[in-house]
């Protein structure tokens, strides 16, 4: 029996936990140079010993079927290195892994690559390390149709280059792409603006949702680093979990921001079939947000004509991957069931040991078509399939 026994279960985010040389495989020669080192950046710092051990597990597990076995019965112990989990860096054991979990289907995000190229001020750099992200990516789940692989457009480049790497990662193989919810530079226009009109576009014309992820926010700061000078050990949840309990507080701000400016700017209303998806900014927050966007509009109503409730643009648009042990059920309750998506961050700590019994924890009022809904027909929605 999988881990999902009869559930019909679309995974919404899961991770690839890189090896060292995940994106200079897929580089071309002339961009090697380019690509920065893993261990070049700081966002996840690289634990050599733990990268070293994971190939050494997966040498073991593919030569010896009885150790591979028992890294299937512990698949869902998150206490390991991300490097020695079933399916963390190669594509045919994911696949394999994919089968132990019982998923029908399971969208696969960057971990470390992502830091490698995101943080240049280099836009040369961030763009050719953007477009191989894409191709590796792409390579990764290319065997595989329920692998779905989400690349990264950055948006900061403009609309013109963004659309280049984004047609040519959708020819590689990418299903849909990470953007980045905050434009760092003040001087430049939004996301929103009329001008990456052609982006969203594209989204609508291939049938493939935005994505917007806690790391990808464009160096989005919610709380100030003074906040840190309090006398205090910071705490760490780890992964890519904010620092602190002011972290976690304001881990949606970026997404909630962004998603706001992308209804009262009219990109829906001017993309009416585009949609999207916030994935590990919790739904915590989903409840208050639906309330302060009507009540906001109540507000402007005089200055502006909204012909739709803002919550209803985002009931209709928006899809949010909730934590694990968050009050789903309370948060259906008071935002209806057709918002939320299941999602096991896997093999990433923080989607937690059991995430379906956590979350089934908090549904207990939930009837099975709620149910449905959360594990498979709010994804199938989002993506205009019927599995």
């Amino acid at each position: 029996m999988s881990y999902a026994e009869n559930r019909k279960i679309i995974d919404a985010d899961s991770h690839v936990i890189e090896l060292d040389d995940f994106l200079h495989l897929a580089a071309s020669e002339a961009d090697k140079s380019l690509i920065p080192s893993m261990d070049s950046q700081n966002q996840l710092p690289v634990v050599q010993a733990g990268l070293d051990r994971g190939r050494e597990l997966f040498k073991k597990r593919q030569s010896d079927p009885e150790v591979l076995s028992k890294f299937d019965d512990l698949i869902l112990d998150n206490s390991k290195s991300g490097w020695n989990r079933v399916g963390a860096f190669d594509p045919q054991e994911r696949s394999h892994a994919l089968d132990v979990f019982g998923y029908a289907m399971q969208w696969i995000l960057p971990t470390f690559s992502f830091h490698q190229v995101a943080h240049t001020s280099d836009m040369k750099v961030l763009e050719v390390g953007a477009k191989t992200l894409n191709k590796a990516m792409a390579g990764f789940c290319s065997h595989d149709d329920r692998l779905k692989a989400i690349g990264y457009l950055p948006l900061k480049l403009g609309p013109e280059k963004a659309m280049e790497i984004m047609q040519e990662g959708l020819d590689q193989g990418c299903y849909s792409f990470m953007i980045d919810t905050n434009e760092p530079n003040d001087q430049n226009k939004s996301f929103t603006h009329p001008d990456f009109d052609p982006i969203w576009k594209k989204f609508t014309e291939v049938g493939s949702p935005f994505v917007v992820h806690v790391a990808v926010n464009g160096h989005y700061k919610a709380v100030p680093d003074s906040f840190k000078n309090n006398g205090k050990t910071e705490l760490e949840l780890g992964g890519d979990a904010p620092a602190g309990e002011l972290g976690l507080m304001t881990i949606n701000s970026s997404a909630e921001l962004f998603l706001s400016a992308m209804i009262f700017d009219g990109v829906f209303d001017r993309h009416p079939k585009l949609k999207g998806i916030s994935m590990e900014h919790g739904a915590f927050w989903l409840p208050s947000w639906l309330k302060a966007l009507d009540y906001t509009a109540s507000l402007f109503k005089r200055k502006r004509e909204f012909t739709e409730l803002p919550s209803e643009v985002a009931k209709k648009h928006i899809k949010v991957s909730p934590f694990a042990g968050e009050p789903l059920g309370w948060i259906i309750e008071n935002v209806g069931p057709n918002m939320l998506v299941y999602a096991s961050d896997y093999p990433h700590p923080e989607g937690t040991s059991d995430p379906i019994r956590k979350f089934e924890a908090t549904m207990t009022n939930c009837d099975q078509e709620t149910m449905d809904a959360f594990y498979h027909g709010n994804m199938e929605e989002l993506m205009g399939i019927k599995i």
